[in-house]
């Protein structure tokens, strides 16, 4: 049986989003290899489950002004559940405007801890209908490129970012 993790994987790699994997103690040089400067990102404790890892150590500009936002190349977010049979990701709505920094830039980079992949949709929602039930949260389903058909031709990047990458931090690494 195929693990959820490759499951999720190959679910990415079939919407056209790259992968990349490392340790927690690599995560810092991993994030500065996915993105495209100019970058901002929010702080990654307040959208990935309390992990109190810092974009400090990154070229990556934390909580943006809106002019930071709009010259933006990349944006970093944390993910806070992976879909292993669709590839979409949760990404959880912040004061800091977390949605802003992953749809208004060309490339989106996702920072997801291997331990909240979730095998299908229906294990995610059922994790998000009990945190939301506590908090009244919020959340986007990201699934890959932004991309439309509106108009005839496919067009990617049109409501969101044109690339998706996606760190996957290991467990135990």
């Amino acid at each position: 049986m195929e693990s959820k993790r490759a499951s999720f994987e190959g679910s990415l790699e079939a919407l056209g989003v790259s992968v990349s994997s490392t340790p927690e103690a690599e995560l810092a040089a991993a994030v500065t290899e996915a993105v495209t400067e100019p970058a901002v990102g929010i702080a990654l404790n307040e959208s990935i489950g309390g992990e109190a890892f810092s974009l400090a150590e990154t070229p990556v500009t934390v909580d943006p002004t809106p002019v930071a936002l709009r010259e933006a190349t990349t944006g970093v977010t944390g993910a806070e559940l992976g879909v292993g049979d669709y590839g979409s990701l949760v990404l959880t709505m912040t004061e800091q405007a977390s949605e802003l920094v992953s749809l208004f830039v060309e490339r989106h980079v996702a920072i997801l801890y291997e331990e909240d992949i979730r095998p299908d949709m229906d294990a995610a929602v059922a994790e998000l209908d009990e945190r939301f039930t506590e908090t009244n949260g919020s959340a986007i389903i990201a699934t890959g490129p932004s991309a439309t058909a509106d108009m005839g031709a496919l067009v990617k990047g049109a409501h969101g970012p044109k690339e998706v990458h996606v760190i996957i931090v290991e467990e135990g690494a």
